[in-house]
Order: structure tokens, then sequence, then C-alpha cells
């Protein structure tokens, strides 16, 4: 493998090896990610320096045989603030052995652990948390679907048994629990939210999630590429887009293809214009959620006038379909291409007018103006990300930190608020939409007249074929790449994590971290202080995926 060394690689091999007393071992690096191989020994201290350093911890996982390694290994990703390269600690597991937690260094760490426990059966001492985290009660005992063995298909529940769930428990005189769903009143995911109140102010919130465990990760192994392009897709409905992008860039680095200008600019216009309609359904729903449908009304219709755009622009209402590594499954003519210009004229005087009614309302600012308070102080510790983290006083966006396509030759214009409460959700999220906007105007001006598929690369998918026999695109397709990468993409609700592991050109591992499976804990948080009537519209401000964390 070839591994490029550069200053950042240096330094932070420098910063290790200080740390740890130890050389680690270099395993690879690119632009943005370097993977270094750590000790049991050095690995704590490592932690612990970077902790102090303000890093953050953005992922952790677990792959089996990796590299033709016997046994497990696990992958802890950092991210300092900055554009500064992600690194990746790499660590080797033993089965009954257990591996010493991060989780009192870095909080986030806590669901990852328990994400890995559950996936692959591996214990971490001295973690402060160790129930199930998406195997509920239903699952067998020693059931773990990420490993190896297991082999993906129907599985026998569990009897009932005694191995209830344990919430924590706020006590004290006066006390007392409302739980809320799984099963919820409107069209909505299942999520549980178990209260600890006196009155109606809010004391404690703990929230239980992954009622509907698809198995996404499992489904992608043993898969060609192209095949594992619309499981990513499903991860979250309304960030089909960004994770169809992120999938697809982290192939594309194993495989070394460079996409064309005019592909990437057209990824760009897309993951925009996703963000617009995602964005646009959050301002709509926080309206509704203090019953003012007259303010929400026309952030609605200008959703579905979105979504009528999107169909114009790919034939998907959604963007599906025409994100595959190397580039784009087929162009956009450049006639719907130039109507882009005059519908988003005619959308942001729209948009416009809805805000102006929304933010003279003084009801409206009353609801929103000090609610769900998410203090700068968290976004670090839980690994926050996207409007919820800027809307905190904290302006990183992986668009700008970490730029990849078009991004790195058009940049957004950054948003962020220094309050943390709902009002500046609300308002970062609306100069959000002005911003995508804006880009859209400037990605598609003078847009180059090019392929949009990579054909001259080693790999190439062809359209639907994915590279088996038969295949008469007349491109020439690749099966053997062998490599792995990670990507980070911005999707509407921040920073979307992708890794891919490829063997002889079948997915033997894909990870997707989505912002919602971090943001989800900042709930916890926003809602202290609160009263239960403002709990619907502090979630909502949020706008958190429920199928996005569950995978």
């Amino acid at each position: 493998m070839d591994i490029k060394i550069n200053k950042d690689t240096t330094d932070l091999l420098s910063m290790i090896s200080s740390i740890a007393g130890e050389e680690p071992e270099l395993l690879n690096a690119r632009e943005n990610e370097i993977y270094l191989k750590v000790s049991e020994t050095g690995f704590k201290d490592i932690s612990s320096s970077l902790a102090e350093r303000k890093f953050s911890l953005i992922g952790l996982f677990c792959a089996e045989a990796f590299e033709k390694k016997e046994g497990f290994t696990l992958f802890y990703v950092f991210k300092q603030a900055g554009r500064a390269p992600a690194p990746v600690l790499v660590r080797e597991a033993v089965r009954g052995k257990k591996v010493a937690s991060v989780a009192e260094i870095f909080p986030s760490a806590s669901w990852f652990e328990r994400e890995v426990r559950d996936g692959f059966g591996l214990d971490f001492a001295g973690a402060f948390d160790t129930r199930r985290l998406f195997l509920h009660e239903c699952y067998p005992e020693g059931f773990h679907p990420l490993q190896k063995a297991f082999k993906n298909g129907p599985i026998r529940p569990a009897e009932a048994s005694g191995r209830e769930y344990k919430f924590r428990q706020v006590k004290g005189e006066g006390v007392y629990q409302i739980p809320v769903g799984p099963v919820h009143a409107g069209i909505i995911e299942p999520g549980h939210f178990r209260f600890s109140v006196i009155g109606e102010p809010i004391f404690g919130l703990e929230i239980r999630l992954f009622y509907k465990h698809r198995g996404i990760e499992k489904l992608a192994e043993g898969k060609s590429p192209s095949e594992c392009v619309a499981l990513a897709e499903a991860v979250s409905g309304d960030e089909s887009m960004a994770n169809a992008t992120g999938f697809c860039m982290a192939v594309e680095q194993v495989c070394g293809i460079n996409i064309s200008e005019r592909a990437e600019r057209l990824r760009a216009i897309m993951l925009e214009i996703e963000r617009i309609y995602s964005l646009l359904g959050d301002l709509a729903g926080m309206a509704v959620d203090v019953g003012f449908a007259l303010v929400a009304s026309p952030f609605f219709i200008l959703r579905e006038e979105v979504f009528r755009q999107n169909e114009k622009l790919t034939g998907s209402r959604f963007l599906r379909g025409i994100t595959v590594p190397g580039g784009l499954k087929k162009d956009i003519p450049d006639l719907a291409l130039k109507d882009l210009p005059a519908f988003l004229e005619k959308f942001s005087r729209a948009f416009e007018s809805a805000y102006d009614r929304a933010m003279s309302s003084s009801s409206l600012i009353d609801r929103f103006a000090t609610t769900g308070i998410i203090k700068k102080e968290l976004v670090s510790p839980l690994n926050l990300t996207g409007p919820l983290a800027r809307a905190s006083g904290c302006p990183a966006d992986t668009r700008l930190d970490r730029p990849y396509g078009a991004y790195k030759n058009f940049a957004p214009e950054p948003s962020f608020r220094k309050r943390g409460d709902v009002l500046s959700r609300f308002e970062v999220k609306a100069d959000e939409i002005r911003a995508s906007a804006d880009l859209i105007l400037r990605l598609t001006e003078n847009l180059p007249q090019s392929p949009v598929f990579a054909e001259s690369t080693g790999y190439v998918e062809s359209m639907g074929c994915a590279g088996n026999a038969g295949c008469n695109s007349g491109r020439i397709c690749n099966s053997g790449a062998t490599g792995y990468a990670l990507a980070l993409v911005e999707a509407p609700r921040g920073q979307n994590l992708h890794w891919i592991y490829l063997k002889n050109g079948i997915v033997d591992r894909y990870k997707v971290r989505t912002a919602s499976f971090c943001n989800w804990q900042a709930i916890e948080h926003a809602v202290l202080g609160n009263i239960v009537p403002d709990f619907p519209l502090i979630n909502k401000s949020l706008n958190l995926s429920y199928a996005g964390t569950d995978l």
C-alpha cells in the first residue's frame, strides 16, 4: 500500500511516540486520515493526551479478520478542530479478553462501545454502562450478528425472560417517571423517552432507541460496491444523497478513482438541495409543535416544490439511484439545470416571506427563546455536529474543515449562534437554507461539459451490471480492489462517517455512523430544567433520525 508521508503525518507520529514512549506502526496515510497501530499499554496514555489536546472521538468500530489477521481489530477515529487530518488508532482485541474502556475520557465512546459489544461480543473493562444497545430483550443470549460466524438470516426470538432493561432513576421526594413511547400517536418511528419529573419540570431523561434494527452493516457483507449504494441510501430517507456520496467517496479512495469536475459539482448541487428540503421540514416542524400551522404551511409548501424539482433533475424526489462509485449513473440535462436559477429566485422570495412571518410572532419567539439549551461545553465530549453544534457556538462544518469534492473550490457561507436554544437552531437552519441556495447558483455557473462517470479508472461501476460477466457497456471492470478508507460528509443533521473495507472488490466491512447517532445524546441534556410540554418542540428542533441511528 502506498503510504503518503507529509508534515501532518510526521507531526502526529512524533506526538504519539512521545506520549506512548514507543514508535507506533504506520499502517496507512492519506490527506485526511492516518492509521496508527498502537499497543495495549500505550493506548490509554494516548487517549488521555488526545483528550487534553481537545480531540473528539468521532468514531469507534470493529472489524473481524482485518488484513488477514485472526480475531478483532478496533478502530478509534479522532478529530481535532480545524483542518488537521483524522488519526485512526488501531488496536487488536482478543475474544474473551476485556478491552479497556475510554468512555470515562471520551463520553461519546459509551454508545460506540455498547454497539461493538452487541455486534461482536467484545467487553470493555471499566465501562460505566454495560447494558445492551441495539440488541433488545427479544434477541437471544450470545447472539452477535456482526461476527463472521453468523450467517445473515432469520433468528428465533428469545423467550420472555428476566432481562428487563434497567433505566436510570432519579430518586427523591416527589420525583416520578413519565414513560413516553416507543409507540407514538403520530406517524413516527419508535423511540422510548423516560422522564423523571417533579410536577412538570424535567430533572432527568433517558432515551432508548434501536427498536427497528435493520442490520444494514451485515447486509453489506459479501456484496459488490454497486449493490451497497442502495443500502447507503436507505440509512436515513432524507439523507439519501449524503450517505450515498459518503459511501462512494470511501470506495473511490480505496480504488484510486478521481471523478470529473462536472460530477463533483453535480453531487454538491444535489447535496445542497437535500439540505434545503431537510431543513425546511425542520422549520415547519418546530412551528407545528407550538401549534402555529399558519407559519408551518409555507415551509411545507416550499419543501414540496423542492421535491418536485428533485424529480425533474434526477427522476427521484429523494435523489436516489443517481450516485455510484466513479461519479453519477446519469447526467443531469442542461435544460433542467438552466431552470434552477429561476426556481431558486422564486423560492428565496417565498422563503424570506415565510421566515419574516415566523420571526414577527412574539408568541413564537417566546416559546423558542431560552428553551432547550445545549451548552457549548457538551459539543466536543459528545461529538455533537451540524446545525445543533453551530447553534451552540461551535462553527465546525465538514465542508469547510475537511473539504471534499466541489467544496474544495466552493465553500458555503458559515452560520452559527451562541445561545444554544431552539431559537438559535431555527435561525441557523434558516441561514443554511439561504447559504445552500446561494451555493447551488455558484455551482451551476460555467458548469463544465464532461463525462459524469470516471471511465478511465481501474475500478468502474457499469450501469446495473456491477462488473459482472455479460456487461456490454464497454467499460473496464476491476473486481480486485483491496483496501480501506474513511469518508466524512456534512449531511443536513451534521457529520456522517463512512468506512469501507474491500477484499478483492467485495465489501468485507461497511461501517456507517450518522450525526444522529451522537446528537441523540444531547437531548438528554437539552430538556433539563424545561417543562414536559416543551419536549416535543426541543425534540423537533433537533429532528434527529431514528432510522439513521439504528443500522
